[in-house]
């Protein structure tokens, strides 16, 4: 969120710097507010019957006249017609998105949705979906809507862990906020308060609890502060994040949250308390909302069943695009994997067990939890062995496709799987998405992978729920990076084929890189408010038409950060050109200690930034910062009560709202572009190319992107060169290292900053530490 009109240089794969920013943000006047005032209430408390008499009585039906469409396809007649028969997917049952009888309904409700061919039809549709749709199903499809319909550029959703906060919070966080209750609370802590206190001076302090304390610091903090799992009134006026010092010097956003009776619980990680494997020291990091959330996103963004076409999917070369994140996504987890010791992630056998059991703790909206899977799992023991046997061959037919060199299609077309700019094919395969080389023996395999692991048939339709079935929960499970890895070897294979980059093709005559500095990489763990003000089930209050908010839980989480951080590139031209600066950061020795050579470790960069630069004759210094230069990343968006808050003063004529006044879904959190450093220091290696400015973009000042994503409009990307480039394919280093290039050797700490409540008496206890922003020298 931007409590002022500052618009940063985003640039490169998400949102590309050649594309000039406005020089103001427009402010949303009262139609698009009205827009914006129904998609935060239509979606509020989704799993309670809707409550807003208008909209009531504007569901009461389904618009099926079809002059109200740009379009009326046979999913919206099926959809209609299981809606007549009911035999819609009931509310209260869980909704899987890759649950195949699932899908054909959720793709029939987006539809009526997205050709809607104005405002009060789409109003209606969704008013209706609201009454009568599974609520799963409902919040996928409108979700999609918001995303890619063109009229609605700057309207959006709150957060999908703001919306379903089952889906990234344990449960006995969930069923603690259900229950909450003021009148209760408030009864409640007068009573014990002053036992509370006593407890906390004559226990806490006992070796057995202290020991405990110490051997879970990470995840249960609040034992360090003397308080126990329950609720708490926040002492401060305004939710905790990491730049939460922006907001209270805000006097605008002070009023507005006035009068707002917060609370927060203390929130663990779902893992097993005895270590169910190794893999729950990672729980951290899998099971950040902010991790899961981009994953949803962006397969939210290139939704699998949207053709390229129609929704301009394919100038963002999607296919390339989604398998490029899923590398990216990959790497990224394997750095977390090295900080901890643990090495590559393991490859998946079909026929061998599976090491790595998990138990998510999660319980569904239904109340129904999640399934559990017990470690050295048998793959092929469970689910249906002829969709196996169709993964399989799925795996097979695609691997055989890339080592022959040539695809042949059923029509006869012969696509060459030697050419670089094929991967966009590959990668539609990969997803499984409609755009896909062969449409005539098209399959959802990918869908079905997710069902076997899910332990779903072919037309299942009233499921358990796992979280393989959906994208917001499946990054928790180490097996998805397993299964993934499988997906992403497709992507390695079909590079191994190319030629090697040439010293030739790589060199920049005239430009090289002299020197790069950094200032320190720390990283630590802080805490932040999560919003879930969306699970209560107190009595909802409407004033003359109004939602009357006054009272916002938020789940109080440690989660890993870093400090903000700049480097300084020395790069000699010998000319004024326009150039691409490339960074990627990878590791640089395995869990042995030992180097890993560049042509193995390439696949283990990610890219942190990417921007086009006008380089001066003789040596130019360019600097750059974490926090606010680096292509892809975001802070913490506006939670949903301080949207709703900014929304209803601007409606009622008391402020004036920008639309950039939350963070775009589409970019990634900055706070995890670093891996967990060690005390001691984690070595780690940036990567820095400059290439010459080949982009052929057509500049638009039309865009904004500080509050819109711009899916679609093939003006995403900084140029035409592959996505990882140059470590897109095999390396001859022989050939590879040239004067543009640098690699720079780096040290990442960890700053322990629980460590002033381990090792001496908090003088505070029973109280949350307000000051450790200050004592831990945070941003």
């Amino acid at each position: 969120m931007k409590l002022t009109v500052v618009l940063l240089a985003l640039v490169g794969l998400v949102a590309a710097a050649n594309v000039p920013l406005t020089s103001k943000v427009p402010v949303a006047d009262h139609a698009f507010l009205a827009k914006q005032k129904f998609l935060l209430e239509i979606v509020y408390r989704v799993e309670d019957p809707l409550m807003f008499e208008d909209y009531l009585k504007l569901g009461h039906s389904l618009s099926y006249d079809q002059t109200h469409y740009t379009q009326f396809d046979h999913l919206m007649k099926v959809f209609y017609e299981s809606y007549k028969q009911g035999a819609l997917l009931p509310r209260g049952e869980f909704f899987g998105a890759l649950v195949k009888t699932h899908h054909k309904q959720a793709h029939g409700l987006f539809n009526f949705f997205y050709y809607a061919k104005d405002w009060e039809t789409f109003q209606q549709n969704v008013a209706w979906a609201r009454i009568h749709v599974n609520e799963g199903m409902f919040v996928y499809a409108l979700t999609l809507a918001v995303i890619h319909r063109d009229d609605f550029k700057g309207l959006m959703l709150p957060s999908i862990y703001e919306i379903f906060p089952q889906y990234f919070f344990n449960s006995k966080l969930i069923y603690a906020a259900e229950k909450f209750d003021y009148n209760t609370w408030s009864k409640y802590m007068q009573y014990e308060k002053e036992l509370h206190d006593v407890y906390q001076r004559n226990s806490l302090y006992r070796n057995n609890d202290y020991f405990y304390v110490k051997d879970f610091k990470t995840y249960q903090w609040w034992r360090l502060m003397g308080l126990g799992e329950q609720w708490y009134a926040t002492e401060k006026s305004f939710p905790l994040r990491e730049n939460w010092n922006e907001f209270i010097s805000n006097d605008k956003y002070m009023s507005l949250m006035k009068g707002i009776n917060m609370f927060w619980y203390p929130v663990d990680y779902t893992r097993d308390i005895q270590e169910m494997n190794e893999h729950s020291v990672l729980s951290y990091f899998t099971e950040d909302l902010g991790w899961n959330a981009y994953w949803y996103y962006l397969n939210m963004d290139y939704a699998f069943f949207l053709d390229g076409k129609t929704f301009g999917l394919d100038k963002d070369r999607r296919g390339e695009w989604w398998l490029f994140n899923v590398d990216q996504i990959l790497a990224r987890y394997y750095m977390e994997r090295l900080s901890h010791g643990l090495g590559e992630i393991p490859e998946l056998s079909w026929n061998q067990a599976y090491e790595y059991g998990y138990d998510p703790t999660l319980v569904s909206y239904n109340g129904v939890g999640y399934s559990y899977r017990k470690n050295y799992y048998e793959i092929q023991s469970y689910g249906n062995l002829d969709m196996l046997n169709q993964i399989k061959s799925s795996f097979k037919r695609i691997y055989d496709a890339i080592d022959t060199g040539y695809y042949t299609t059923y029509g006869g077309q012969k696509i060459d799987l030697r050419q670089p700019e094929s991967i966009e094919y590959v990668g539609s395969y990969m997803q499984n998405n409609i755009d896909a080389f062969d449409k005539t023996f098209f399959s959802y395999w990918n869908m079905l992978s997710h069902m076997y692991f899910g332990y779903v048939d072919y037309n299942d339709f009233l499921v358990q729920p796992s979280i393989s079935l959906n994208f917001e929960t499946m990054l928790r499970d180490p097996l998805m990076y397993t299964f993934y890895k499988k997906i992403a070897d497709v992507f390695y294979r079909f590079k191994y084929h190319l030629d090697a980059y040439t010293h030739e093709e790589l060199l920049m005559q005239g430009v090289e890189i002299e020197d790069v500095e950094f200032t320190d990489l720390v990283t630590y763990f802080d805490w932040t408010d999560f919003d879930v003000s969306n699970l209560m089930n107190d009595k909802m209050i409407v004033d003359d038409g109004k939602l009357v908010w006054n009272n916002a839980l938020y789940a109080r989480q440690m989660r890993l950060n870093h400090k903000p951080f700049e480097y300084e590139m020395k790069v000699k031209s010998e000319k004024p050109q326009k150039v691409v600066i490339r960074t990627f950061l990878g590791p640089k020795f395995d869990e042995y200690g030992s180097i890993i050579s560049l042509e193995e470790n390439r696949k283990n960069f990610i890219e942190l930034d990417e921007f086009v630069y006008e380089l001066a004759a003789g040596v130019n210094e360019i600097k750059r910062s974490s926090s606010e230069d680096l292509y892809w990343n975001i802070k913490d968006r506006t939670t949903y009560t301080e949207l709703y808050r900014y929304v209803m003063a601007a409606f009622d004529g008391k402020y004036e709202m920008p639309l950039d006044i939350s963070e775009p879904h589409c970019y990634f959190p900055d706070r995890l572009i670093l891996p967990k450093g060690w005390e001691s220091g984690y070595p780690m290696q940036f990567f820095f190319y400059i290439a010459p400015y080949v982009g052929s973009v057509e500049e638009s000042a039309n865009m904004d992107y500080t509050y819109y994503c711009g899916i679609g409009s093939g003006e995403r990307h900084t140029d035409n060169m592959p996505f990882g480039y140059p470590l897109d394919r095999p390396i001859d280093e022989y050939e590879f290292l040239v004067p543009n290039m640098y690699f720079k050797d780096v040290m990442i700490y960890h700053n322990n900053t629980l460590k002033p409540y381990m090792w001496s008496q908090y003088k505070n206890m029973g109280h949350f530490d307000y000051d450790f922003a200050k004592t831990n020298n945070w941003n």
